[in-house]
């Protein structure tokens, strides 16, 4: 009862909270922005304790279950194998041996249980290996790329030094041919003015 009175507070709140909402949005711009902050923050107040109840519930619900369990296996009567076999056969063809049979537990949905609770518990170790795997191979993978990333660097780099060398060694051989031109004219004329004024 309490429960239902605190969840149809919680439902007129939220309803309250939307026409605040509202009434926010209608607010002068200078105030507006704090308005909706002011609402924003009631609304998350009240999801919390919504959130809240909702656990005290579930807590509750699991109680109940858990003591309907126990009850009915504190109340529950076990039979023989004898019994559940004599049910189905007649009173004159017993045999004697079936009287030294054990109690009849039913424990095969529990055993089934069991072995479907391993059964999710391996997969999931499975898929957490998986995934531990997944994220060495992306570290592995970026520290490679971080390496190539710096030799395309470097590359880039040298490249951009020998073009310059080149561009260099360009201007220098042309400045060269200019040189041996002159060179070469100035060796002509002394040539031709040594033979003039010796001969």
């Amino acid at each position: 009862v309490v429960e239902n009175d605190l969840q149809a507070q919680i439902d007129q709140i939220f309803s309250q909270l939307e026409r605040l909402e509202i009434l926010a949005g209608k607010e002068p711009p200078n105030r507006r922005q704090n308005a909706k902050l002011r609402v924003d923050q009631l609304k998350y107040d009240v999801q919390h304790l919504q959130t809240a109840l909702r656990n005290s519930q579930h807590r509750r619900y699991n109680r109940e279950a858990e003591e309907r369990e126990r009850e009915e296996l504190m109340s529950r009567t076990f039979t023989t194998n004898v019994t559940d076999l004599l049910l189905t056969l007649s009173s004159s063809h017993t045999s004697p041996l079936l009287q030294d049979a054990d109690t009849s537990i039913p424990i095969d949905e529990t055993l089934q249980f069991n072995s479907s609770l391993h059964s999710a518990h391996r997969g999931m170790d499975d898929l957490l290996g998986s995934g531990s795997n997944i994220l060495h191979g992306l570290r592995d993978q970026r520290s490679t790329l971080k390496g190539t990333h710096k030799k395309m660097l470097d590359v880039a780099n040298m490249l951009g030094l020998s073009n310059t060398v080149m561009r260099l060694i360009e201007k220098r051989a042309f400045q060269d041919k200019f040189i041996m031109m002159g060179g070469m004219l100035v060796t002509c004329v002394v040539m031709v003015l040594v033979v003039k004024y010796l001969s």
